[in-house]
């Protein structure tokens, strides 16, 4: 039986805050203090004192990631489907206040510019924000949920819109078409292995389409992560593998690329995939989130261990079935402008 869309829409909104909260106790640590300090990470666990990133958060909480990502997804609600980067820059802005955001640890280098930036009276037209951190691509996730891919040009240009507020690079935008498109893709029904193949073409035509760095190719590191996971061997050896070899920083070149390589040695399993993260080091809570939002996209919400469900809607107060209705209503809008059946 087909999983529904609106199904597999809670399935990327948890997806997106358990690979969050997983890898929360262990992000921004090298892969061999991860691995003396903690052993092996399989289940929600609070942020160490002595991780400078994680002490703000308790067991099972999410971090800066899925809170961006909500307040993109309370935006695009706000606006009835629309992208409105003055809503999303103002929503980030909120939480980042109430949160504390510019006196702790968590805001990454190029959402912190930015948002000071916009704080002192700046529009973002005038923002240069050509940071290529990984903050588009760690909150894109509802706008995988919202919009069909079906037409790139205007998919990518959604994207860069709601990107704008803290990015404008051409990698970070990159970064964050790729995860989206693997996220509507998967939302459409279509299968891994189909995703697969189109992944680092989509990376290339996103990444030059207005070039701005002079980074390396995320579509070629992208082919270079898929091609290690694919790789025979355990599950260890993998990990290693993508961390030495493919890097799992902050950078959208490093962390994209190894979140669709987890996908992969995961086999699209969200509880594996957030497990594997978590013990992956560097951005590990970043890499989560994008990694586990596909892989709750592509298998639904019941694929996810339901007393981790439990947690993080306890710990976080939260539950996300208010935007999976949401976010269904609005794509099936989305859909029948395009001239695509709505089907479940």
């Amino acid at each position: 039986m087909s999983i529904s869309k609106e199904n597999k829409i809670l399935g990327t909104f948890y997806g997106q805050a358990i690979g969050d909260a997983m890898g929360m106790p262990s992000e921004l640590w090298p892969r061999t203090k991860v691995q003396s300090y903690f052993g092996w990470i399989d289940t929600f666990l609070p942020g160490p004192k002595e991780n400078n990133a994680a002490c703000y958060f308790n067991q099972a909480e999410f971090t800066d990631d899925t809170s961006m990502a909500l307040a993109l997804a309370d935006a695009i609600i706000e606006c009835n489907g629309q992208i409105e980067p003055n809503t999303i820059a103002n929503n980030i802005m909120k939480w980042a206040q109430n949160f504390d955001a510019f006196n702790k640890n968590v805001l990454g280098p190029t959402s912190k510019i930015a948002l000071n930036q916009i704080s002192q009276g700046k529009s973002i037209d005038s923002l240069e924000n050509n940071g290529t951190t990984n903050g588009a691509a760690m909150r894109v996730s509802p706008l995988g949920c919202l919009l069909p891919a079906d037409n790139l040009d205007d998919f990518i240009e959604q994207i860069t819109l709601a990107s704008s507020p803290t990015h404008k690079s051409d990698i970070a935008i990159a970064g964050a078409v790729t995860i989206a498109w693997a996220i509507s893709k998967a939302i459409d029904h279509c299968s891994w292995q189909q995703i697969k193949l189109g992944l680092a073409t989509i990376a290339d035509i996103a990444q030059t389409r207005k070039i701005t760095t002079f980074s390396p190719s995320i579509s070629k590191r992208i082919e270079l992560a898929l091609n290690l996971a694919e790789k025979p061997g355990g599950v260890q050896s993998k990990l290693s593998n993508i961390y030495n070899i493919v890097g799992a920083g902050t950078s959208t070149l490093e962390a994209v690329p190894a979140a669709l390589a987890i996908v992969e040695i995961a086999k699209t399993d969200p509880n594996q995939s957030a497990i594997l993260c978590a013990n992956l080091g560097g951005d590990t809570d970043t890499i989560g989130a994008m990694a586990t939002a596909i892989c709750g996209a592509l298998n639904g919400v019941e694929s996810i261990n339901p007393l981790w469900i439990k947690q993080l809607n306890e710990a976080n107060q939260l539950d996300f079935t208010h935007y999976s209705k949401e976010f269904y209503r609005l794509r099936r809008i989305k859909e029948s402008a395009n001239g695509q059946p709505t089907a479940h």
